[in-house]
């Protein structure tokens, strides 16, 4: 961090203060004319341009060539980039100048007083304290820089009487604002002490800590900062030593922010009930100051935690469930909570029948399921869900006189599947398209889902229909922004999230983790990438049960399989098997007997 910092607002603000046309061409605010030299009154247009990432300039004219940044701007156009910023490259105040002549002596009263609150005679005379000549109550605080000159003088009155007194503290006026103690620093010494106050930099220095500096005008006061900012920078830590009242320490949040090094702070409970660092030395002594700066810690920062705070997990403790597929199960570990599953393969060979089919183990394990499909009315995905819920012993084939077999579940069983099922399955209700009740995005919708309806396994069918309603200008950056939402709601909330993504097109290389449709971010955000398509090897242009299930990434055990688990599908049950002709596992609705599964010979017309 610099003491400035660009913007891309600072340079859109100089066109305008200048009266100039821009435009902008990719990273580049492009001007119709030079503010140098006009475009050679004006017959050259658009030759000069500020970098928008970088705040650089160039005129391409070559009998101008002006460059530079927005600094240079600034200095040459008297631009304003901020107080901070004008004062510390350009600064046009006139500060008063104080003679050269000996540094006070320490006047009897100062001694004393200071003695008062801790500090002994031998600080106050290193810091050069002293009293008004007419007025033994009012103490002097001289403030000399690294170059020993003296810039500003501060006032305080003893005996402050909060009825009777204006102010407790004044300075001089037209003076420089500096930081107090600077002359008194050791530059060897790459650590700063920091404090609101001049006293508590006194307190500090005291305890036997180099480098105690206290601010001109207070905890809300920064005008120094210009003036102190090469100073600053020759340290590489500061611990902010401020004052501590309503659970606050003052001048932290603004020096996070300022200070170029690492930031630390006295932890609250070393200020042990007081106010400032004078408070601590006065009730508990210099142990106790040396304690609250030997302890200081940086600031937290909610996306850093040290590492043994970080609780231990098992694996094998973990919440999870069955996928269904016993070679899926020895390969993932089962499906995790808290992971993000992008499934993928070409269209149509039953990517949604098999995320479907995943549902139906997440609700015989217990956890409630919530659906988004995109592509299916809600009673299609109903019946096709069904179907799967069933199995083949309890659907009846039927033929139409036009060739055309369809399935239907036996009504006896109806009746149980939907009481297992009720209360554990939701779907997105897409009959509300159109009648203006759509705004809600679905990341919103699938909050709602895990936290008003329990649902615990969310599958998305698929990532372009889902985020169809959102995409405004860039595709790529609306999909990563969305699998990037659904990556922090399934850590947030610790449920699974399976979402369907398509492939790209086919560019004559084997399928990896690029491959997935879309920003190349995705499956850097997944935890699971598989593909469930034909097996790699099939050359057959037939139609064929036989797919492959290929587990490209696996975050949680480093396990992938890229040759392929073999699966197989029924069609009339829409069951997805790792062994050919056994589909007919159960549930968990089984209760009652079955009906007696209903030979191919015996289907019925319609």
């Amino acid at each position: 961090m610099s003491i400035y910092n660009f913007s891309v607002d600072d340079a859109i603000r100089f066109g305008q203060e200048q009266g100039i046309q821009t435009f902008q061409r990719g990273n580049e605010l492009h001007f119709k004319i030079c503010p140098y030299c006009h475009g050679s009154n004006g017959k050259d247009k658009k030759t000069f341009a500020i970098n928008l990432e970088t705040g650089t300039f160039n005129c391409f004219r070559s009998s101008c060539g002006a460059h530079g940044n927005m600094i240079t701007l600034s200095r040459d156009f008297n631009f304003s980039l901020g107080t901070t910023v004008d004062e510390y490259y350009n600064s046009q105040r006139q500060y008063r100048q104080f003679r050269r002549k000996e540094k006070p002596k320490p006047k009897a009263p100062a001694v004393a007083y200071l003695e008062g609150r801790g500090i002994s005679a031998a600080v106050t005379e290193r810091y050069h304290i002293t009293v008004q000549k007419e007025h033994d109550n009012i103490l002097v605080f001289p403030f000399y820089d690294e170059r020993d000159e003296l810039q500003f003088v501060k006032y305080r009155k003893t005996d402050f009487d909060r009825e009777h007194d204006r102010n407790k503290e004044w300075c001089e006026k037209d003076c420089k604002p500096i930081l107090f103690g600077m002359s008194q620093c050791n530059l060897e010494n790459k650590t700063l002490i920091l404090t609101e106050g001049q006293i508590d930099s006194l307190s500090v220095s005291e305890a036997g800590i180099e480098n105690a500096v206290s601010v001109p005008t207070g905890a809300k006061g920064f005008t120094w900062v210009p003036y102190c900012w090469d100073f600053l920078k020759r340290f590489e830590t500061l611990i902010v030593f401020g004052d501590y009242e309503k659970d606050h320490i003052t001048l932290l949040d603004e020096m996070k922010m300022r200070f170029t090094g690492c930031v630390k702070h006295v932890r609250p409970e070393d200020y042990r009930g007081c106010k400032d660092a004078n408070d601590i030395l006065r009730k508990y002594g210099k142990d106790a100051i040396r304690a609250a700066i030997k302890n200081a810690v940086p600031i937290e920062n909610p996306k850093i935690i040290p590492l043994e705070k970080v609780q231990r997990v098992e694996l094998s403790k973990m919440e999870r469930f069955s996928t269904g597929i016993y070679q899926l199960d020895r390969l993932l570990g089962g499906f995790y909570f808290g992971q993000l599953i992008a499934l993928t393969g070409e269209r149509g060979e039953g990517k949604s029948t098999l995320a479907s089919q995943f549902g139906t183990f997440a609700i015989k394990a217990g956890y409630p399921v919530f659906f988004y499909s995109g592509e299916l009315m809600n009673w299609h995905f109903r019946a096709w869900f069904e179907y799967q819920v069933a199995g083949s012993r309890n659907i009846n084939p039927m033929q139409s006189n036009f060739g055309y077999t369809s399935y239907t579940v036996h009504g006896d069983v109806l009746p149980a599947i939907e009481v297992w099922y009720s209360g554990k399955a939701y779907i997105y209700d897409n009959s509300i398209v159109g009648d203006g009740n759509e705004e809600e995005a679905l990341v919103e919708t699938m909050e709602t889902a895990i936290k008003q309806y329990g649902c615990r396994v969310l599958i998305v069918d698929n990532l372009m229909t889902a985020i169809e309603d959102d995409i405004t200008t860039d595709l790529y950056r609306n999909q990563s922004n969305f699998v990037k939402q659904l990556a922090r709601m399934a850590k947030s909330y610790n449920v699974l999230i399976i979402f369907i993504a398509h492939p790209r097109k086919s560019n004559g290389y084997k399928f990896d983790n690029d491959s997935v449709a879309g920003s190349s971010n995705i499956t850097n955000l997944v935890d699971v990438t598989m593909r469930y398509s034909r097996p790699d090897d099939d050359k057959s242009d037939g139609d064929t049960s036989e797919r492959r299930l290929y587990v490209y990434k696996n975050r949680l055990t480093g396990k992938t399989d890229r040759k392929g688990i073999p699966l197989y599908f029924q069609e009339s049950s829409k069951r997805i098997s790792e062994h050919d002709g056994i589909f007919d596992w159960e549930l968990g609705w089984e209760d009652r007997k079955l009906p007696e599964f209903v030979p191919e010979e015996d289907i019925v017309f319609d």
